[in-house]
């Protein structure tokens, strides 16, 4: 093979060596291989953006979602000679908010590393407003904004008008993980945080690069190339205190009504979850975003539990007495503001993460990779004898019951004629029936789900009828408005063939419309269900619950959605009717169509119960705050 003495161009510093660079990166493979074969020199001078462009390639991140702007000149440039040789591929964007939905849901449905890019002032700003959904969910990914310079040499457009160092960067910090390079010879240190926090192996998130206007294009002299940290691999941890694994043991045996709470970080666990649950007789209840962590028919899943919550997910929270707590975070909505188990008498808590562990009274605290621990809880429980069997299936009978008396109304509820609608002004669908439709046809097509923020998630996440993570992603972390339709893009981005589904409120949708054209430009194939009530029904039932009227929460203007979207070439739109058979032949013209397709489905929205599919939990919010809290001061846990 060639050796970098025999390309002397791979060791100039401008746009010459950028070039050479990246045609021998693309050559051998990737950097390593390059690095491996002596082409490329291990110590190099180069700019601060090309050595962050290599950094990151070594940490296995080649795809970049940009908006360029005066802040990204110089990483925009580099990031062009590299895309043009192959190395990396760069998606231009129109809305940083669209653009981080995008990268989360690439990095989260399709587990790809990629970074998102902006400018400085109110791109970032925006990007870094989107990212919450990303820190709420653990969802690990870069973002790299430009930030003012260094020398102080006067305000620079767009920079927070402040005379303080440093402010871009430290409100990035409180979102997540932040780093200003000001120094550009701190690059190792940077990335190594980087990866510390986007691949985290408890609590990924998003990590905030900082790069100032004049950082970017400064030579790093003698970097060595082999030194740049590679992608963080943590290894599995388990409990090692045997006395804590006993106390747990006993306390399976010891307590005849168990309920396992499943949170988002007991996903990737469902196998050995579903083995513990069925050893122990425990009923599992799963948060709006862990669904499908047992098969929904299995006996003793009894589906989502919470605020919004159902019959029987509630049903065995409001009656266990032993709580075992699996990757959760205690999320109000989720737990009820934390009066969800007003009978639990003792929790056990499996978690990596110190704070969320600790969260209850009366935990038995085992730390540890929940896969590890569930393993080591299965081991220590061979041979205990079960002295609880008969209050234990009683338990799971009574379970049982309250589960089928939820499948029954779902039934009904989803099997609910059209409605007349006082905004429609004719007979709709109601939410339960459409969302079901769209539901039972994503998976006979083996689609992702994705639900949007609002009326349409919690109805969805009462609806689905998952057999696996994965099936379904709920971003009720963050719940942001428009982030179902910006996941779609993600589709035409990732390097697998996944078919995605956005479940979306028509104003969640219009949070980021935009989202139809990136969609197009990037190849997605797809659908957007938009679910148009004219209102945003979630708060008006809300304000019906506690006021007993609703309040601005709907507009008089009418949208033509099937226009809108046949107005981007490239989008086929579709009227999805005001009945089931309509709207199941509108979902199939979909799914044949090449590339994005938009159906929009007039919902119904008013205050007839089989409207919705109900509440079955407390909220600390509103009218509701004093009876929650004063619950809460009396819980034991």
């Amino acid at each position: 093979m060639n050796k970098s003495a025999e390309i002397p161009d791979v060791m100039l510093v401008g746009p010459q060596g950028q070039e050479a660079r990246a045609k021998v990166i693309a050559r051998f493979g990737g950097l390593n291989q390059a690095l491996a074969a002596g082409a490329l020199p291990k110590q190099i001078s180069i700019t601060l953006s090309e050595a962050l462009v290599l950094g990151l390639l070594k940490q296995g991140v080649s795809k970049y979602l940009a908006i360029f702007g005066h802040g990204s000149t110089d990483l925009g440039e580099v990031l062009r000679v590299y895309t043009l040789a192959g190395v990396t591929k760069v998606f231009n964007f129109r809305n940083e908010v669209e653009m981080a939905h995008a990268g989360t849901a690439l990095a989260w449905a399709w587990e790809e590393p990629c970074a998102v890019v902006t400018s400085i002032g109110p791109g970032a700003l925006q990007a870094m407003a989107g990212s919450l959904a990303a820190a709420c969910n653990g969802v690990g990914l870069y973002h790299i904004y430009g930030d003012e310079t260094t020398w102080g040499e006067g305000y620079n457009m767009q920079q927070i008008p402040k005379q303080q160092q440093h402010l871009y960067g430290q409100m990035t910090a409180l979102m997540g993980q932040s780093y200003v390079l000001h120094t550009p010879e701190a690059l190792r240190d940077a990335l190594r945080r980087g990866t510390q926090c986007v691949n985290h192996p408890v609590k990924p998130g998003p990590f905030y690069l900082l790069l100032p206007i004049n950082t970017q294009p400064q030579v790093i002299n003698d970097l060595n190339l082999e030194a740049l940290p590679e992608a963080l691999h943590g290894s599995r941890t388990a409990v090692a205190d045997m006395l804590m694994l006993k106390q747990a043991v006993q306390a399976l045996r010891y307590h005849a009504r168990i309920v396992f709470k499943v949170g988002g970080g007991g996903r990737p666990f469902a196998g050995p979850l579903r083995e513990l649950a069925e050893r122990c007789g425990a009923s599992v209840v799963s948060s709006p975003g862990s669904t499908g962590v047992l098969p929904d028919a299995h006996p003793q899943y009894m589906h989502v539990g919470g605020s919004k919550g159902s019959i029987s997910g509630n049903h065995a929270m409001s009656n266990a007495t032993l709580l075992v707590a699996i990757g959760t975070r205690a999320v109000c909505q989720s737990d009820c503001s934390g009066v969800g188990y007003p009978l639990v008498e003792q929790v056990i808590n499996i978690n990596a993460d110190l704070s969320d562990l600790t969260h209850y009274n009366r935990t038995i605290a085992l730390q540890g990779d929940i896969g590890a621990v569930v393993a080591q809880l299965m081991s220590a429980l061979v041979g205990v004898p079960d002295e609880h069997a008969q209050p234990r299936a009683a338990w799971l009978e009574a379970c049982t019951a309250s589960k089928a008396a939820w499948k029954n109304f779902l039934h009904e509820r989803q099997s609910t004629p059209p409605l007349f609608d006082d905004v429609w002004q004719r007979p709709v669908l109601t939410q339960p029936v459409a969302i079901k439709v769209v539901c039972d046809f994503a998976n006979a097509v083996h689609a992702i789900k994705f639900f949007d923020a609002g009326d349409v998630q919690a109805n969805g996440f009462q609806t689905v009828e998952d057999d696996s993570p994965g099936q379904t992603y709920t971003e009720s972390g963050a719940s942001y408005m428009g982030f179902a339709t910006c996941a779609v893009t993600a589709a035409g981005m990732a390097s697998t063939e996944q078919y995605p589904i956005a479940f979306t409120g028509d104003g969640s949708f219009m949070m980021n419309p935009q989202a139809l054209i990136s969609a197009v430009e990037h190849g997605a194939r797809g659908t957007i269900v938009i679910f148009d009530n004219r209102r945003m029904a979630a708060i008006s039932s809300l304000q019906h619950a506690q006021y007993g009227q609703d309040f601005c929460t709907n507009d008089a203007v009418a949208v033509d959605y099937v226009q809108l979207a046949a107005s981007v070439k490239g989008v086929q739109a579709l009227w999805g009717g005001e009945d089931v058979t309509s709207l199941r032949e509108a979902l199939k013209r979909a799914h044949t169509h090449t590339g994005l397709s938009v159906v929009h489905v007039p919902v119904y929205a008013g205050e007839r119960p089989e409207g919705g599919l109900g509440a079955y939990g407390s909220w600390n919010v509103g009218n509701w705050c004093d009876d929650v809290q004063q619950r809460y001061l009396s819980s034991l846990v």
